[in-house]
């Protein structure tokens, strides 16, 4: 059975929000009540709007470097992958999500869980990667 990735385009008509800048973790202030500021959290985010979209996660393979079940991500086609971003990858036919790191001769596709193997990537595999993770949206 092959593995699919739900992929949405961001939209730029989203509202833009409040924003107080400066949350401290200590006490509060009386004079941070409000703010007048607003946020477009796309406009922060998206840096390439067509070269990038959201994807929603579907495991737990990258649990110990924060990204969980339900996690959305922000993915952008247009950088380039380095030695150790993560990145949706699409390997002989199945996307997955892990860490990539640069061997001599090979690619090495790294999970953040210990319950799962690396993916050791040669010439002989059928290989792309699809996009660098920018950011991660979780639900706390």
């Amino acid at each position: 059975m092959k593995k699919t990735v739900k992929i949405y385009q961001p939209s730029e008509e989203e509202n833009p929000l409040p924003v107080v800048e400066g949350v401290k973790c200590g006490f509060p202030s009386p004079a941070e009540d409000f703010s007048d500021m607003r946020l477009n959290i796309t406009q922060e985010i998206v840096k390439n709007p067509a070269s990038t979209f959201y994807a929603r996660v579907s495991g737990n393979s990258m649990i110990n470097d924060g990204i969980g079940d339900g996690d959305i991500l922000v993915v952008d086609k247009s950088v380039d992958p380095y030695d150790g971003c993560i990145a949706i990858c699409y390997v002989d036919g199945e996307f997955t999500l892990k860490r990539v790191e640069r061997h001599n001769d090979h690619l090495m596709l790294v999970p953040g869980n210990k319950a799962y193997k690396p993916i050791q990537i040669t010439a002989d595999n059928h290989f792309t990667v699809w996009g660098v993770v920018r950011y991660v949206i979780k639900k706390l």
